[in-house]
């Protein structure tokens, strides 16, 4: 375990707690070495029946104790986390990807420091292909968010625009707009849309369609692609995480596969 790469989660909640147990359980090349979260108690008791309980730290020491940092937090701490993994030149994986969008400076610092940003591919599906037809010209790319209306719930457009969900009785459109607005009215709900922007043409030219849909029981995405190379129709239907409807069952599973692909002899798509 010595040559294993040193894994670091901030945040043990739906996303990172499921992380920090699969890992813990042992994956190959991948070693869990340190977790944060603001509920220290929490964490402590989530940690304690681990075979190799990992160091309980800071947010903003995470990076010490570890090559790779996740990011698998409220948005609201997403800086802390972000900016201390890559001033000391480390891999950081976000979870909260909208929360990049407005950051983008954090890219500049990377290549300073020698840091490497990786973007799991998280909720949603078809990265690689929307990425491969973007080394050519893309007419349009669009994304369009389904969820419960109790996933929506809270979210900040929908707050400050008086817009209420819950008592839906048919789908109601509460959103279209680009990208970067997306993430930033609905910071836990359309971390898929600033994946798919950075994947493809940027988060002005991705357009966004988020619906509360009291018909669905599963967060919906639907991704449509015009380009030179290709025309992509998409969908997939996630299971919603029971500790946060906000989030799938897959996200912590598409994180791991990503943390795999830092390791392993055969990775499969580019």
């Amino acid at each position: 375990m010595a040559d294993s790469l040193r894994v670091a989660i901030g945040g043990l909640g739906a996303i990172g707690g499921h992380l920090a147990r699969a890992l813990d359980a042992g994956v190959e090349g991948l070693r869990l070495t340190a977790v944060a979260a603001r509920d220290q108690d929490k964490a402590r008791q989530t940690i304690a029946g681990f075979r190799n309980p990992p160091a309980l730290v800071a947010l903003a020491d995470l990076a010490e104790h570890a090559d790779v940092v996740v990011e698998a937090a409220p948005a609201a701490v997403f800086e802390t986390i972000a900016e201390s993994a890559i001033a000391r030149g480390r891999i950081f994986v976000p979870s909260s990807v909208g929360a990049l969008l407005p950051r983008m400076h954090l890219l500049d610092r990377a290549r300073e420091t020698g840091a490497r940003i990786i973007v799991p591919t998280g909720a949603l599906l078809g990265l690689d292909a929307v990425r491969a037809a973007a080394e050519g010209p893309v007419t349009s790319v669009t994304i369009e968010t389904r969820k419960p209306p109790r996933g929506l719930e809270g979210a900040p457009y929908l707050v400050e625009n008086g817009i209420e969900v819950l008592g839906l009785t048919a789908p109601r459109l509460v959103f279209k707009g680009n990208a970067f607005d997306a993430a930033r009215g609905f910071p836990a709900n359309v971390n898929v849309a600033a994946a798919l922007a950075l994947a493809g043409i940027g988060p002005e030219r991705t357009m966004v369609e988020i619906w509360g849909d009291p018909g669905v029981t599963r967060n919906t995405h639907t991704i449509r692609v015009e380009a030179a190379a290709a025309r992509l129709t998409m969908t997939i239907e996630n299971v919603p995480s029971e500790e946060n409807p906000r989030t799938g069952k897959i996200t912590p599973l598409s994180i791991l596969a990503c943390l795999r692909g830092l390791t392993s002899t055969l990775k499969v798509g580019s």
